[in-house]
């Protein structure tokens, strides 16, 4: 017997407990930004270097944070599961924890692309500047999904959660279309977990643990009902 398929989609509320913000704790700011002044392509069109300058903090952020019990648990998790992580964060704190199979949903903080095509993309560490062109020759931007933009991983992301044999929700308000929609692909009759400081409304879900606490003591939570 192959280990259960355990798949975990992960939100903003996973990685606030390694202080990064999430802009849903206040009013649509996110650290003092309207997210349509950073976070659209008409932002980016409008003004490239306020849109950069804002990610470049971004990735310093993330590079200044450390995994916390919660990505290190779900880490942990694959001594007894195939654990895969669906995540709508940008950082890295999934990989850092020990994390294999991690996929972005909303793109990835240390990773640029070109502005015009997704043919060209690279790691990031430092500061994306003005002028710092892709082979083809256009600006490279964060390779970040925002609003208003599709959702390519998406399509990679269905069919995983397709074959769950278990399904956790961590630290997400299921609000953010598509990725709340994935809860729906989740097999009807498998079990499935929501942690989150307060449970998001889920009429459709069936068989569902809810485990209202915040991400490192819901997850410690989680950890007990599966191995027990």
């Amino acid at each position: 017997m192959g280990k259960k398929k355990l798949v975990v989609l992960t939100g903003a509320g996973i990685s606030a407990e390694s202080g990064l913000k999430t802009f849903r704790d206040s009013d649509g700011l996110w650290e003092g930004y309207n997210i349509e002044d950073v976070a659209t392509p008409r932002a980016w069109r409008r003004d490239r270097q306020l849109v950069l300058d804002f990610y470049n903090m971004r990735r310093r952020n993330v590079a200044a944070a450390s995994p916390n019990a919660a990505h290190a648990g779900l880490a942990e998790l694959e001594k007894d599961f195939d654990v895969h992580i669906i995540t709508q964060n940008i950082d890295d704190l999934h990989e850092r924890a020990g994390s294999s199979k991690v996929l972005h949903l909303h793109g990835e903080i240390f990773k640029m692309r070109s502005e015009k095509s997704f043919d060209f993309v690279k790691e990031i560490r430092e500061d994306i500047r003005l002028g710092d062109c892709a082979e083809d020759g256009c600006q490279y931007r964060p390779h970040i999904v925002w609003f208003e933009e599709p959702v390519p991983m998406i399509e990679e992301a269905i069919p995983v959660v397709q074959s769950a044999d278990l399904f956790a929700v961590v630290g997400t308000s299921l609000v953010v279309y598509p990725a709340a929609g994935l809860v729906n692909y989740a097999p009807f009759e498998i079990p499935k977990f929501i942690i989150d400081k307060r449970i998001p409304y889920t009429s459709s879900v069936y068989n569902v643990t809810a485990i209202e606490k915040p991400a490192t003591e819901g997850v410690k939570e989680l950890i007990q009902l599966l191995t027990a």
